[in-house]
């Protein structure tokens, strides 16, 4: 076969690779958004009456985000996933520890500004500048994700490293204002999101392949959990410090419109203003992986530009998403929370909250990864549909404390201080690999629809009840986040109980770790 048929063959083969792709992403960002709309086009008919125009938004801000999820995941996965194994691999080639600190440190930092999760958290906190949150969650990330790599490069057990960092994390929140200490938490679980998890995964597999030891790529999970715990503790200590003006919420403004053109205008004249904010927080990325590919990598013409493709497509998923998210999607959300907790019987909101959370959790793609992992890991034992049930019902039973505290203002220190330490007593009888994985995934949960449709519903309840906003409100996807960790290891206990071995468990680890799974699978989760 000639050079050019050989060219030509191979550029039809990429472009039928794309359009699976892209296909197979449209499908997970669907599955995502639609139960949500569902549920919420049943209670607008019935018990929480929309203006047209006011559902107009929420369905033409459903589809923006629909269509941006499915550029932006494809995008993540052309250029973040094997940017973070590039580097990773470039680091480790050095083999000189300072400069794998600082391009650690780096690395996190500028990944973690780019997440579209923490932007919608950011926007939604009163009396912060949100890019005061943003570089101090950042800074948490670039830290810890160093103390990961770390801990890969030095074979630290994760056990004893969780219950140190959480010991701090509750003993810094004792002294933190309350107006950040549920933000604190959200910031934890929303960073590990749809940018930073693909990147950071890669990046710890790229370390992990210097080790030879048997338990070099089972170490490689960890990193999320560590990853997320920076987060908590910058924003703690940003409340500890920070002069806010006393935390007071201004409610998201619901623009009637009156016509077609108008509601058109709505979406585009917010487009400029999103492409600026998303080229500058892509910006340092673009530009450190520049200066990595002239110095360092010399990467090939063909990777390259499949490369620069995902990042442009990530650009435009990032604009789309942002645009949806804030301009009708999201404050449709807060005005139905608003709708349903002025009702007679607001206790409804309780229920409401636990059917969304049952779907949110379903309709995760990482959820189907997380599921069929633990499967191959149990060799069957444990299967994927038991996994799925237990995470939706433990995810329902949080957003519906969640809800309750919206309603009655319990302070979510006693619902995260005794889950977390059942968490954290459970990681010293379930055998490692549970725990790790059970860490990880606490972002798995989290979802782009926790940060997008649920803290703006519960946000709007609050608003309506008289509640306070940042102490009530805030603080659902941080309960969210906290559930799989605890559903995870139990199922790893009982996988325990049911009469396999800590030794026979031992034995398969590395034949059931990391190197078991695909490489697409490994960074999905």
């Amino acid at each position: 076969m000639s050079k050019s048929n050989l060219s030509h063959t191979e550029a039809k083969f990429h472009r039928i690779e794309l359009k699976q792709n892209l296909k197979e992403k449209c499908k997970e960002a669907v599955s995502a958004v639609v139960p949500i709309m569902v549920i919420v086009l049943l209670l607008c008919f019935s018990i929480a009456p929309m203006s047209p125009s006011i559902m107009l938004e929420y369905i033409i801000g459903a589809v923006m985000l629909v269509i941006g999820m499915m550029f932006f995941t494809l995008g993540a996965e052309m250029a973040m996933t094997p940017m973070g194994e590039r580097v990773g691999s470039s680091m480790t080639r050095s083999k000189k520890l300072w400069i794998m600190v600082v391009l650690g440190f780096v690395l996190g930092f500028i990944i973690t500004i780019s997440e579209p999760d923490l932007q919608v958290l950011a926007e939604q906190v009163p009396s912060v500048p949100n890019m005061v949150i943003v570089i101090a969650v950042a800074v948490g990330v670039g830290i810890f994700l160093v103390v990961a790599l770390l801990r890969i490069l030095f074979s630290v057990p994760l056990p004893p490293l969780l219950v140190v960092f959480y010991a701090v994390v509750f003993g810094l929140a004792l002294f933190t204002p309350k107006e950040f200490l549920a933000v604190a938490f959200d910031s934890g679980g929303v960073t590990t999101g749809p940018m930073t998890v693909p990147f950071i995964m890669a990046l710890g597999i790229g370390i992990s392949s210097i080790r030879s030891d048997k338990h070099a790529a089972d170490d490689s999970f960890g990193l999320v959990a560590l990853c997320s715990i920076g987060p908590i503790l910058a924003v703690l200590l940003l409340g500890m410090i920070y002069q806010s003006d006393g935390g007071y919420y201004t409610a998201s403004r619901i623009t009637e419109v009156g016509d077609s053109v108008k509601l058109g205008q709505l979406f585009l004249h917010a487009l400029p203003e999103y492409f600026q904010e998303i080229a500058v927080s892509l910006l340092p990325i673009v530009v450190f992986f520049g200066l990595f590919q002239i110095f360092s990598l010399r990467l090939k013409k063909r990777s390259l530009i499949k490369i620069l493709v995902g990042l442009f497509y990530t650009y435009i998923g990032l604009v789309l998403f942002l645009t949806g998210v804030n301009v009708g999607f999201m404050p449709a959300g807060n005005y139905l929370g608003q709708l349903i907790a002025q009702l007679p019987y607001r206790w409804i909101i309780i229920p409401i909250g636990m059917l969304i959370g049952y779907f949110i959790v379903i309709a995760e793609p990482a959820v189907y990864v997380l599921t069929k992992q633990v499967e191959e890991l149990t060799d069957g034992a444990i299967s994927g549909n038991a996994m799925k049930t237990g995470l939706s019902i433990s995810v329902a039973v949080s957003v519906g404390l969640a809800m309750l505290r919206v309603l009655t203002g319990i302070s979510i220190f006693y619902l995260l201080v005794p889950g977390y330490a059942a968490a954290i007593l459970l990681s010293f009888f379930v055998p490692k690999i549970f725990t790790a994985i059970a860490f990880d995934s606490g972002g798995v949960a989290s979802g782009p629809m926790t940060a997008t449709f649920l803290l703006p519903f519960a946000i709007g309840a609050c608003t309506s009840v008289g509640g306070d906003v940042v102490t009530d409100a805030f603080g659902v996807v941080a309960m969210v986040a906290m559930t799989p960790l605890i559903t995870i290891q139990v199922m790893g206990l009982i996988y325990k109980l049911q009469g396999k071995s800590t030794e026979g468990l031992s034995e398969m680890e590395p034949a059931l770790g990391l190197d078991a799974l695909p490489d697409d699978a490994i960074i999905e989760l």
